[in-house]
C-alpha cells in the first residue's frame, strides 16, 4: 500500500463503538517532532481524512498520535491555515499543544468500565 496513491491507504485504522455511536481512528505513531513541538501530517492524509469524513458522516474520523493527543482532519486544516506552512507544500504542521488529551475526547478507561 505505500508504494500507491490509492486512497486506502489512508484508511483508518480502527472502527470502535463510543456509547452508540460508531467512530474510526487513525493511529499516527510517529510524530510530533521531538524538537519542534508540532505534528507533521501529510497533505494526503489529511485531504483522504476529509473524504472520508465528508462520505461516511456523521461517522467522525480521529488522528490519534503517538504522545496520547488527538486532533480531527478539520482540525488541522484549521489549524493549519494560521499557522507556519512545512517548505515542500507536503506536510500540514499543527502545533502539539492544540491537540486534545484522549482522555478528553475518548474518556477515562476507568470511566468506561465504570459504566
Amino acid at each position: 500500500m505505500r508504494q500507491t496513491r490509492s486512497a486506502l491507504r489512508q484508511f483508518p485504522d480502527l472502527i470502535a463503538a463510543r456509547g452508540s455511536d460508531l467512530i474510526t481512528i487513525d493511529a499516527k505513531d510517529r510524530m510530533p517532532s521531538t524538537h519542534t513541538d508540532r505534528y507533521a501530517i501529510s497533505t494526503d492524509t489529511v485531504n483522504a481524512g476529509l473524504l472520508f469524513t465528508a462520505a461516511h458522516a456523521p461517522t467522525p474520523l480521529y488522528y490519534v498520535f503517538g504522545d496520547l493527543k488527538v486532533l480531527t482532519p478539520a482540525e488541522i486544516v484549521h489549524y493549519a491555515a494560521h499557522a507556519l506552512r512545512h517548505r515542500s507544500g507536503s506536510f500540514h504542521l499543527v502545533r502539539t499543544e492544540q491537540a486534545h488529551p484522549f482522555d478528553d475526547v475518548f474518556g477515562a478507561d476507568g470511566a468506561a468500565t465504570a459504566a
